[in-house]
């Protein structure tokens, strides 16, 4: 049997996913000795790289320096890159199986959880993960608005991501001008209102899931101090045996930090940033017209459960805050994919080691795999992506090696991006992505900024067929008319290289 994997017949890898799970696959699978690999990866959106440009702070520019790496997987002759794709709509299962002998999935996970408390759709309450998508101009949340000029705000949640969203909503305009903040959101958080940003927990700090230099960079904000209750630093009995048990050092670090916090004086900075522990929100209260005016908090106590870990239980009586705005950041879900198993209660696709279930059977199907969140749930760093794939990946060669594959009718290259360029004529090569970023980065080095992102995708297409040139008028792409059904989907003459729907081959990057 002529098992795939040679010159002749090269193991045909998808990557469904542009994130740090799908190149950190990528990477571990175009160094295999035994088997030779090619990967072609897709993406819904034009840019790669999904949370590291969608999802990290404008103001952690160096966390983003990681796309160096991906940049090295992404120049290898047996890899491309289909942006600007969507499985499930431009491109199905089924079709994946005609053209590979192994697809992995790597699609993050992208909603958040509810609080499941009354009041929570009111108008004033978001999740922060679309604040964050907003900010970082994602395409699918430019055109939404937040109420900034509001006074008061809580954040619900005391992980990185909603210390995230209240330095940003706390650092000055000068220091956001700094970044690659979309430029809408640079406007609006310039004539912005919010002086004091709450940030509830309901257990202590003790356990709080934020690392510690993101907890630090708090404490050295431009325009804002820090406001901690010594009484919530004094840690429990549980919490402390916790720490004595478990010697986390993370936690320990934490608290040190937040008991320094606790006993600095006030230094009038014009906001006011305030940790409350062992708080729990139960209601979101809104005016007579639906708008978020106080949201209603319980104070709580830790109590240890007899497995050993440490619940917060309801202590007393119901108080509120008047806050105009609330972001819940509780965490994020995956989102099921189209024909691919998924657990609803989890909220991830079920795997062992990475290859995907069948559910009524609780085996392997075969040539199907799964990384990152979307196999594991929303945790870790970037970083802990690489462990992960790499765990995949092992699954993924010891079945190639065995002959565990999918059986395509046709594992060609060529035939595989006929089809892309048939059902999607916008397609994004690597090399369109280059020449997007190189004009992002143009675009900002005048202004002293990393890049000014383009927010819409019929921009994005504009750029790279117009060779990356500005408009003709001067006005910035991010402020042209919002992309509607009709842009998408009508093939346009544009000045450059080619005509949308008339498409050459692209060269293997």
């Amino acid at each position: 049997m002529n098992l795939p994997g040679t010159g002749s017949n090269p193991l045909r890898i998808a990557i469904i996913g542009a994130g740090p799970a799908g190149f950190y696959a990528a990477e571990q699978l175009l160094k295999q000795n035994e088997l030779v690999v090619e990967v072609d990866m897709f993406d819904r959106l034009p840019t790669p790289y999904g949370l590291v440009r969608g999802g990290v702070a404008p103001d952690h520019q160096k966390i983003k320096s990681v796309t160096r790496v991906f940049d090295r997987t992404a120049s290898d002759e047996r890899f491309r890159y289909f942006g600007n794709v969507e499985f499930g709509s431009h491109v199905t299962l089924a079709d994946l199986e005609r053209y590979y002998h192994q697809i992995y999935f790597s699609t993050g996970a992208q909603t958040d959880r509810s609080l499941g408390i009354p009041g929570e759709d009111l108008s004033g309450s978001h999740s922060a993960t679309e604040f964050v998508a907003w900010y970082n101009g994602h395409p699918d949340f430019c055109d939404l608005t937040f109420d900034l000029s509001q006074e008061r705000v809580a954040i619900i949640g005391v992980g990185n991501v909603a210390l995230d969203v209240a330095r940003i909503l706390c650092r000055t305009p000068e220091e956001l001008a700094r970044t690659d903040i979309a430029d809408y959101a640079l406007e609006a958080l310039r004539s912005s209102r919010v002086r004091d940003v709450y940030i509830l927990g309901r257990r202590g700090p003790a356990q709080a899931a934020f690392t510690t230099p993101e907890l630090k960079e708090l404490g050295e904000l431009q325009g804002a101090d820090v406001f901690v209750e010594a009484a919530d630093v004094e840690l429990d009995a549980s919490s402390l045996q916790q720490l004595e048990e478990t010697g986390d050092r993370t936690a320990l670090k934490n608290v040190e930090i937040l008991r320094e916090f606790a006993s600095r004086p006030p230094a009038g900075k014009p906001k006011r940033l305030i940790f409350k522990f062992m708080t729990s929100p139960v209601e979101i209260e809104s005016d007579a017209s639906g708008h978020v005016t106080a949201l209603k908090v319980v104070r709580n106590e830790l109590v240890a459960t007899p497995d050993g870990r440490i619940q917060a239980r309801p202590s007393g009586e119901p108080e509120e805050l008047p806050v105009g705005l609330v972001f819940r950041s509780i965490g994020y879900r995956g989102v099921a994919l189209p024909d691919i198993p998924f657990d609803e209660k989890q909220g991830i696709v079920p795997n062992r080691d990475g290859r995907i279930l069948d559910p009524a059977t609780d085996r392997p199907l075969t040539g199907l795999y799964v990384g990152g969140w979307i196999k594991r749930g929303p945790s870790g760093v970037i970083g802990t992506n690489k462990p992960d794939a790499l765990e995949t990946v092992a699954c993924m060669v010891e079945d190639a090696l065995n002959g565990r594959t999918l059986s395509p009718e046709t594992p060609q290259a060529e035939a595989a991006e006929q089809l892309v360029r048939e059902r999607q004529p916008h397609a994004f090569t690597f090399d369109d992505w280059r020449r997007l970023d190189e004009y992002e980065t143009q675009r900002g080095k005048p202004l002293g900024r990393p890049r000014v992102k383009l927010v819409r995708i019929a921009d994005m297409i504009s750029a790279r067929d117009t060779a990356c040139r500005p408009p003709d008028n001067g006005a910035h792409p991010s402020q042209a008319r919002p992309e509607t059904k009709a842009t998408r989907a009508t093939p346009v003459t544009l000045p450059g290289r080619f005509v949308p729907g008339n498409l050459p081959s692209s060269p293997r990057l």
